[in-house]
């Protein structure tokens, strides 16, 4: 059999995990989803730290509660050896267990799971908090009376080095840091290995931790929601909308190449039909006012996945509920999509909260469980629609629509955009 060519790889997602605000598993991330039931909630630490921020999209049957890995909690289901704990954050715990449920639900055996053909592609904004202590006692007693481990379980690249040694992934391995955009760049590059035949399959992941040392910085941008009630903040294209709010968890998806999943008779839970990138080219924290960077990225998506803009029913939104970001989107896909019929639009973070490089895996996730299932998310907390926004169609209640093909847009500080597009499985 001859090589194949990229325009006959077929790229698919086999597999899902989610350690979420939402759910810790794929059955409850999907009812959140369909009954709109949000992860976010009071945060006392941020309180008692005396800033003006209340809410965090925080992880549930998860503690980390100080420095030392013996004294961390997760769900009993999950047993991570000590010696894998050592060079861990708490974020690359929820990716440990994210993968263990990608593995089962794509059902890969160990040995396609360490192949030099199976590669796996992270983001990380490594761990704020190990790093603060772990420096703190480095010059408080030295570094030799610090965790050799420290470097490898705070740094970005904890995620990739944490999965190549746990799961002896073989293949490629790259760690991404773009930002809010990050997971959704390694979506993007899993697609291209896959199609130029350099990998068959891939884990795209992406972890964050949520403590105050992950939503302290943000606070500081002046990003971040001051509302204190969850159940009306965050709020993405309401007019009171007044910024996001951190979260924590993981995703995994195992991408595949088509006939390499059929061959072993994998389950599939969407197609991958193409992605696209783009640069603002205007600030390094605002985005550009009229959506160009995104438009562009979004542009690049649909024709790489050679369908039409009329063919996207859906799009996730990046959706972050601050009054610049959400225009600037709203904007961009008025541009690419006309203001005749637009897809419909939603921003999940509106439960989730901001997964921040997390957010692209988590959501491109999303939009698999939404294409199999067939619903449409609700953005969620719109009172008063903002007036400009018309005439997109915001979901901001349950409809009965089953989207064929999503879009998912992720954005992230120096103008970074990514897009991707997902289409549902019929079996050809």
């Amino acid at each position: 059999m001859g090589r194949q060519s990229p325009q006959e790889r077929r790229v698919v997602v086999t597999g899902l995990g989610f350690i979420t605000s939402i759910g810790n598993n794929r059955e409850q991330v999907l009812n959140s989803l369909r009954e709109c039931r949000t992860g976010i909630e009071y945060y006392p630490d941020l309180e008692r730290s005396g800033v003006h921020v209340r809410l965090a999209g925080t992880v549930k049957d998860f503690s980390f509660p100080e420095l030392r890995p013996d004294e961390w909690s997760y769900p009993a289901e999950y047993e991570i050896p000590r010696e894998h704990l050592r060079s861990m954050s708490p974020n690359a715990v929820y990716g440990f267990c994210a993968m263990q449920q990608a593995i089962t639900d794509a059902q890969l055996v160990p040995e396609l799971v360490s192949s030099p053909r199976t590669g796996t592609m992270c983001a990380s904004g490594g761990s704020p908090w190990l790093t603060y202590e772990y420096m703190d006692m480095m010059l408080e007693k030295g570094p030799q009376r610090c965790n050799p481990m420290a470097m490898v379980a705070s740094i970005s690249g904890t995620l990739n080095m944490n999965f190549v040694a746990c799961f002896r992934i073989k293949g490629h391995s790259l760690g991404f840091s773009s930002a809010c955009a990050s997971s959704a760049h390694a979506l993007g590059e899993a697609f291209d290995r896959i199609k130029l035949n350099r990998q068959d399959i891939v884990f795209v992941a992406g972890a964050e931790d949520v403590n105050l040392f992950s939503i302290l910085p943000f606070v500081g941008t002046r990003a971040l929601t001051t509302g204190t009630d969850p159940a009306r903040s965050p709020c993405a294209f309401d007019i009171k909308r007044d910024g996001f709010v951190v979260a924590g968890g993981a995703a995994v998806l195992v991408v595949e190449e088509l006939e390499h999943a059929r061959r072993r008779g994998a389950p599939i839970r969407a197609e991958v039909l193409g992605w696209g990138e783009a640069s603002d080219g205007y600030s390094v924290m605002a985005p550009e006012p009229l959506g160009d960077g995104l438009a562009r990225a979004m542009t690049a998506a649909i024709e790489e996945s050679d369908i039409s803009a009329a063919d996207v029913d859906y799009i996730n939104a990046h959706g972050t509920s601050t009054m610049l970001g959400d225009a600037a989107e709203i904007r961009a896909i008025k541009r690419v999509f006309g203001e005749d019929k637009t897809p419909y639009v939603s921003s999940t973070k509106s439960i989730t909260g901001h997964g921040l490089s997390l957010a692209g895996a988590m959501e491109a996730g999303f939009c698999c469980l939404a294409l199999q299932d067939g619903f449409v998310p609700v953005s969620a907390h719109i009172t008063e629609p903002d007036p400009e926004f018309a005439p997109v169609r915001v979901v901001s209640s349950p409809i009965d629509d089953a989207p064929r093909v999503a879009m998912t847009n992720s954005s992230g500080f120096g103008g970074t955009n990514v897009s991707a597009i997902l289409r549902r499985w019929d079996g050809d």
